[in-house]
């Protein structure tokens, strides 16, 4: 039960965990979710280690491994939603050692997604496992998914679980870390490439070209002007914002006027907007600009999320912590977008919440609390406790 989770033992094999996690690189990639890296992190230390325990699970088309104990005809489904991927270690030193240090007298493990996914996973799965050893849920069904998401930017590997599993939970956690708070809320997102077509010439003779320079130009200033029209404050969530991430031009030569220009744009939502609708916005902000001709393509989406601060999951969150003697954790909101929207667009409950530090996200100084890490197991087991009662 949950006190077993406080034992020493216990405390030992949660960090343990949490080392074989960080020295496994399972960083972001140009192959995303097929890189060979995230998925051995789920087929060579999270697979054995869930058999070693005796507890069986699936993978699916994606790679993503799924377990489940209970039974969903006599109660709630619940899932934990871990991730597998993390951002590039970067200018990060020793991001793979999986290093204990002591920060103002607190023993901590340093390393690359420590506090942003890992960390939060060894509590999740240390939850998992101790709810497998004792029999599983009274009533319901858990499942614990580890997807090779992480970083991407879309709901891919989320939306093949829930495939694979034939429908959605009730209950989602995405296992992040959030400082143990519950973040009800988040701003969705979509990706939308732009296209401006011109026509080459010399560069000596740039008035015999149309140039695709001058007509991205042209179209960020449309852009900005689109995005100053919204309301500047929108509340917890932040505004909408439109920004855009990437840029290039061809043809790839010397002297010449280039005759394509490709963007990326980022344009958050917030939890009314539909995605339809921002799209339509940017295409007709974009309209009408002769003599270049401009493509807007929808890339990936990511929905917003706006779980209510009194649903029945929230409800249980902090009923749970007072059934193990600790404080209920606060509620908060994320810039980011997550993959908790996925699930409130179906009609399921879904947060993110885990040990680690938001500010911390893609640091050179990556790292949590070993304390953090225990806390945050004993409330995971705790919230199933609440909830499959």
């Amino acid at each position: 039960m949950t006190a077993t989770l406080s034992s020493p033992d216990a405390a030992s094999g949660i960090v343990s965990l949490a080392q074989a996690l960080v020295r496994h690189p399972s960083e972001q990639s140009d192959q995303m979710e097929a890189d060979p890296a995230v998925v051995s992190l789920i087929s060579d230390v999270i697979a054995p280690w869930l058999s070693a325990r005796g507890i069986g699970f699936e993978r699916d088309g994606m790679g993503n491994l799924i377990a489940g104990i209970g039974d969903t005809e006599t109660g709630p489904h619940l899932m934990f939603v871990c991730y597998a991927m993390t951002h590039p270690a970067g200018r990060m030193t020793g991001p793979f050692d999986g290093e204990l240090i002591d920060i103002d007298g607190e023993s901590c493990l340093r390393g690359r997604g420590v506090s942003e996914q890992k960390g939060a996973m060894a509590s999740a799965l240390s939850a998992f496992a101790y709810l497998y050893a004792d029999g599983g849920p009274r009533a319901g069904r858990v499942s614990l998914a580890v997807v090779t998401a992480g970083e991407t930017g879309r709901h891919d590997a989320v939306a093949s679980v829930v495939d694979h599993l034939g429908g959605h939970p009730d209950h989602a956690v995405i296992v992040l870390g959030t400082g143990g708070a519950v973040a009800i809320g988040n701003r969705g997102r979509i990706d939308v490439d732009v296209e401006i077509a011109g026509r080459a010439a010399h560069s000596s003779t740039p008035e015999r070209g149309i140039d695709a320079i001058r007509g991205a130009r042209a179209a960020m200033d449309r852009l900005d002007a689109l995005a100053d029209s919204w309301p500047q404050d929108t509340g917890t969530m932040g505004r909408r914002t439109l920004t855009v991430t990437a840029i290039e031009s061809s043809p790839g030569a010397t002297h010449t006027i280039q005759d394509r220009v490709r963007m990326t744009i980022d344009r958050r939502l917030l939890p009314d907007d539909d995605p339809d609708t921002a799209l339509a916005e940017i295409r007709t902000a974009l309209d009408g600009m002769a003599p270049w001709a401009v493509d807007v393509t929808l890339g990936p989406v990511m929905y917003p999320a706006r779980e209510p601060a009194d649903s029945a999951l929230v409800r249980a969150i902090a009923a749970s912590a007072t059934d193990i003697g600790l404080e209920p954790p606060s509620t908060a909101f994320s810039q980011a977008a997550l993959d908790a929207g996925y699930f409130q667009k179906a009609g399921a409950g879904a947060v993110m919440w885990g040990p680690g530090d938001m500010n911390q996200f893609h640091s050179e100084e990556e790292h949590v609390a070993l304390s953090a890490l225990v806390e945050g197991a004993r409330r995971y087991r705790a919230l199933i406790d609440a909830l499959c009662l």
